[in-house]
């Protein structure tokens, strides 16, 4: 019970640092390099020397190569910002160098139930290549269809330490029945058997020379020495073979409580040409009425050497290092079963049902079920996993690229599920028949040295989609001469409307030398008329008696700043106009020194139709109203009545003779079709 309770807290524990970690890792709200890209987000886009840096620096972000674009004493860097600003300062649509990523469907074969399961097509597309400008999402739409009758594997693991003796009885008898029940649902399953006790060093078994022989309680019952894991039967179609092999064995013993069930386990998945595992559905049971030894516990049999994740079966099938090896890790056997696509089904007893509850948390698409006694409900309990297994549908991803994230967003013909950014996409319940969908976001946050090959997989099931990722980093202007013209008569070479000069020469058009770089003719032409400040205001250098300016400043003297200009709501002008050397100019329909007021009139408009009740004027569709009048719709005034005041009348007359009997006064809202309080 000791043991039952520390595995217990020992799994919870590491279940919630493992979502935490989850969570801070792969939390939909995690902002990136780039986070979110907002493409109407005003601002978003800097000035840029090139136009490769420019389409790198953000995704809205778009390069005009026009031939003389930028004024004069206006940095070439001007020529990035967003497509919007350049169009309105006059950049032609055909001039615009503004990449964007792209998807090419490579392989998409359509989904099909193959013969009653044998060559099923259940993903598609199967090969994409995908080309990323960094910071843009390109999202991939995933198809997946449950054909009927698919493949099975299953791979029987049992304890056969002696608590097990009455289980081991049952199973004897088990093959025919299991293959039987399997059969109703797949033409083509296969099962196998091997069994586990636990490492043959103290302190996990006795270790006296008579106990090793034979460590059952009494000499008179048949008993094998104690092993680490041992793989009986290889994967067959053969019932007869299963029960003739597993009617062999016998049950064993070992000192204490938890067994070496996670080595087994570890080599079953790494063994794979041993245990004959096909490329289809892969199911490992596996059945025990204890809990697991884990890493660090073979330090109190005195092993250090952590497991190293490779089979070691000899040729009788026997975990031939298991002394040598710590027992594996829960995230090792995790890794390890994913990696095989196995899904594990864990038929545990009452007792330590808890405990796996907790370890099924932490292995992506495994089930836990709780085993009789004598093991007689293992078929069913093996079918109702099977079901619910493969009425799950997971899809998950190969390691990312550095720089590289995902989100999914899963459509399974019910209510809308959200996506899981940076984890995996799902659907439960997939009926026989049933297609399910995937939309995969993809998005970089930088350029990657070479293509990367990404796998996306449905867990449990053997076709994968193969992801090329490539990342577009430069542009490709048309316009690229070498030894141009247009640069001072080959002086430089021209690319994407700007020139590159040769060495020894400069100047927006290659026009001059570094020897005139510092004649004071040339810099006069840099200064204001009395010759006095800095050159180019201090905003700019001076090449060949021109300024040329750096960020947002402008001007033949970059005297201009453009983003100098008043703001609304923290918002450069509003988010409704262009600076220009500090004034903005204002979209159609906003006015004000921030673009802050709008031309419409809505707001001003009084129930009667007039503009601010005729007495004020609309301004930024707000009224003004004039002296001695006040409200939102200059309405109401000291002494004036008020509207309920207005339209008060009586609810109700009593007409008799000699009486005009009052019943009560009509607030705003009653009918007025009584006519007026006579008087």
């Amino acid at each position: 019970m000791m043991a039952l309770s520390v595995a217990l807290v020992f799994l919870l524990v590491l279940s919630r640092s493992e979502s935490e970690l989850d969570a801070k890792i792969s939390s939909p709200g995690e902002a990136t390099e780039w986070g979110d890209p907002d493409l109407s987000l005003p601002g978003s886009c800097q000035p840029a020397p090139s136009c490769q840096k420019c389409i790198l620096s953000h995704p809205s972000c778009a390069w005009c190569k026009q031939l003389n674009f930028t004024a004069a004493g206006e940095a070439e860097a001007r020529r990035c910002a967003r497509r919007e600003e350049l169009l309105a300062r006059g950049c032609p649509l055909g001039e615009l160098e503004e990449p964007r990523g792209w998807q090419e469907v490579l392989q998409d074969e359509p989904l099909s139930h193959g013969d009653r399961g044998e060559g099923a097509t259940q993903l598609a597309p199967q090969w994409v290549r995908v080309t990323l400008r960094p910071g843009e999402p390109q999202k991939l739409r995933v198809r997946f269809l449950r054909a009927e009758g698919y493949p099975v594997d299953l791979y029987y693991l049992m304890d056969l330490s002696y608590s097990m003796k009455d289980d081991l009885e049952f199973v004897r008898q088990l093959g025919h029945a299991l293959l039987v029940r399997l059969q109703e649902v797949t033409h083509s399953v296969r099962i196998g058997f091997g069994s586990f006790v636990d490492k043959t060093v103290l302190p996990f078994v006795n270790t006296v020379p008579s106990k090793l022989r034979h460590p059952c309680p009494t000499r008179l019952e048949q008993c094998q020495p104690p092993f680490s894991f041992h793989h009986v039967l290889s994967l067959t179609g053969d019932a007869k073979a299963f029960e003739r092999e597993v009617g062999r064995q016998n049950v064993s013993g070992n000192l204490d409580s938890p067994e070496g069930g996670f080595d087994a386990i570890l080599q079953a998945a790494l063994c794979q040409e041993q245990i004959g595992w096909r490329n289809v559905s892969r199911l490992l049971v596996f059945t025990s009425d204890d809990t697991f030894h884990t890493a660090g516990d073979g330090k109190l049999g005195g092993i250090f050497m952590p497991s190293d994740g490779h089979c070691h079966l000899d040729s009788n099938g026997l975990y031939s290092r298991s002394p040598e090896f710590d027992y594996p890790s829960v995230g090792q056997v995790a890794q390890a079963l994913s990696a095989a696509n196995i899904q594990p089904i864990f038929a545990v007893t009452s007792a330590t049902l808890p405990v796996y509850q907790e370890l099924s948390k932490l292995i992506p698409k495994s089930a836990v079920g709780e085993l009789s006694e004598n093991s007689n409900n293992v078929v069913q309990l093996i079918m109702d996993a099977y079901n619910s297994l493969s009425s799950t549908v997971t899809l998950e991803h190969s390691p990312l690229p550095s720089g590289v994230h995902i989100s999914y967003e899963s459509q399974c013909g019910g209510p809308k599920r959200g996506g899981e950014a940076g984890n995996q996409g799902q659907c439960n319940s997939v009926r026989i028949n049933q297609t399910v969908n995937f939309l995969v976001t993809l998005q970089a946050t930088h350029c990657l040295p070479k293509p990367y090959v990404l796998r996306l997989r449905a867990l449990g099931f053997s076709e994968e989609l193969t992801v090329e990722l490539h990342t577009l980093c430069d542009c490709n202007c048309s316009d690229t001469q070498l030894q141009a013209p247009h640069c001072s008569d080959g002086q430089g070479d021209l690319q994407c409307g700007v020139c590159s000069c040769v060495p020894g020469r400069l100047g927006r058009l290659c026009e001059c030398s570094e020897a005139e770089l510092s004649s004071l003719d040339l810099e006069s032409g840099c200064r204001a008329s009395n010759g006095t400040g800095p050159l180019c205001s201090g905003k700019g250098l001076c090449q060949c008696g021109h300024c040329s300016c750096s960020g947002q400043s402008s001007g033949r003297l970059c005297e201009c700043d453009d983003t100098s200009c008043e703001r609304h709501e923290g918002i450069l002008c509003g988010g409704f106009g262009r600076c220009q050397c500090g004034v903005c100019h204002c979209h159609a329909n906003r006015t004000g020194r921030a673009c802050e007021c709008s031309g419409d009139v809505n707001g001003c408009v009084s129930p009667e139709g007039e503009l601010c009740s005729g007495h004020g004027q609309c301004k930024c569709n707000r009224c003004q109203c004039l002296d001695g009048y006040y409200g939102a719709l200059c309405d109401q005034c000291p002494g004036c009545r008020t509207p309920c005041e207005r339209h008060r009348v009586w609810s109700l007359w009593d007409w008799s003779p000699g009486h005009q009997l009052q019943h009560g006064l009509c607030p705003c809202q009653r009918d007025s079709s009584f006519g007026p309080y006579p008087g």
